[in-house]
């Protein structure tokens, strides 16, 4: 069960977070697009990493929409090595993606983007989902 204690009342983050990644993904998408001279700039690849007590399929329902909308969408697995070694992993995948790509953390999965992000000028945009971002 995927619930958290927040003053008095239950929320279902399995409710929750679907609408705040696809609110938090659709915003920074439309201005990478907007700052484009050009109007045939691809839309960004979405890459959802996920965090330690996840796995990719958690966010099925969010790959889902976001596919209908015409995106590309990545959910690699977060190996779960070590901070390091998950940042390595997940660099190593996002040069194998052309285009701009829009990095999308939960919990643990913010620290892994923020690093696996640094260098890559394809990356655009980072997305922190109830997610740890580090300095």
């Amino acid at each position: 069960m995927n619930h958290h204690y927040n003053g008095g009342e239950l929320i279902d983050m399995k409710k929750v977070i679907p609408l705040v990644i696809l609110t938090l993904i659709i915003v920074p998408a439309y201005v990478v697009a907007a700052r484009s001279d050009s109007a045939s700039m691809p839309k960004p690849s979405i890459v959802l990493v996920h965090g330690a007590w996840a796995d990719g399929s958690s966010g099925s329902g969010v790959v889902d929409r976001l596919q209908d909308k015409g995106y590309t969408v990545y959910a690699p697995p977060n190996p779960l090595r070590g901070l390091a070694s998950d940042s390595a992993y997940l660099a190593s995948f996002l040069k194998t993606i052309t285009g701009p790509i829009v990095l999308v953390g939960h919990s643990y999965g913010g620290a892994v983007i923020t690093n696996a992000a640094t260098g890559n000028p394809n990356v655009k945009a980072l997305v922190y989902v109830d997610a740890f971002v580090p300095d």
